[in-house]
């Protein structure tokens, strides 16, 4: 991400003018900070590229079902979200997101849901004033 992000930025800044040192023009900074972040970003994917264990053997393999079901919980989050609001959405994202570990108790699903749709509406709705649909498409 931070390799993307900063060559993204470096690459954007090549069309604004770099000026000097000592008059740095529109794409002085975001160069440079562009290229710090790429470089952060190619240190990072190193280090977790050749990371091992308390042995020093390789990490094993990508867990996909974890990866697979939060990806998946996100679509359908995404794609729930505007027919049926934001009070039944966020529960089924927590549901489907606590399916990917490998504990599953039925009183932290909904101790989360709760918590999680009350903390949403206060600060988008509430607080934002986004105009993000609560309930579904039905009952408003």
């Amino acid at each position: 991400m931070f390799l993307a992000a900063g060559a993204s930025f470096a690459l954007g800044a090549l069309n604004y003018s770099m000026g000097t040192s000592a008059r740095p023009g529109p794409g002085y900074f975001p160069m440079g900070l562009g290229v710090i972040t790429a470089v952060l970003g190619l240190a990072i994917l190193f280090k977790a590229l050749t990371i091992g264990d308390a042995d020093g053997e390789k990490i094993g393999a990508i867990a996909w079902r974890p990866l697979l079901v939060i990806v998946g919980a996100i679509v359908v989050f995404g794609l729930a979200l505007p027919p049926l609001g934001m009070v039944v959405t966020i529960p089924i994202l927590i549901l489907i997101t606590s399916l990917a570990g490998d504990e599953f108790h039925w009183r932290g699903v909904a101790v989360n849901a709760v918590v999680l749709t009350l903390g949403s509406w206060v600060i988008f709705i509430w607080g934002l004033k986004l105009t993000i649909p609560m309930w579904p498409w039905f009952i408003q």
